[in-house]
């Protein structure tokens, strides 16, 4: 398959990207749209405005939160963590991926 990956194919599923980016940091909203392109060698984008629908959709809920950094050059950066909470959603998103997984593998398999 050329070029990128359709975003129908992963729709519902950019809360669950988000945390994952920030399991083991605290980033930034442009570097996790970075991280995803350079995870997916620029296969599948997530739209800016996706992206910061997520943000502040996981913030509301309470599975994230946001500071402002203190960068010394350029614009502020507002950065993004993930609460005890968000930790748990992502555990229980990880299980439905696999159970998901498991009956898509089903449902494609030739008998």
């Amino acid at each position: 398959m050329e070029g990128r990956l359709s975003s129908d194919i992963l729709r519902g599923h950019t809360d669950t990207i988000v945390l994952a980016s920030l399991q083991k940091r605290d980033r930034y909203g442009f570097e996790i749209y970075n991280r995803v392109l350079q995870k997916t060698n620029n296969l599948y984008e997530l739209k800016e405005t996706t992206l910061y629908s997520s943000y502040k959709r996981l913030e509301k809920d309470g599975f994230i939160e946001s500071y402002w950094g203190d960068e010394t050059q350029g614009g502020r950066r507002k950065y993004y963590r993930i609460t005890d909470v968000g930790r748990l959603l992502y555990q229980q998103k990880l299980k439905d991926y696999e159970f998901t997984k498991q009956i898509l593998e089903k449902l494609f398999m030739e008998e």
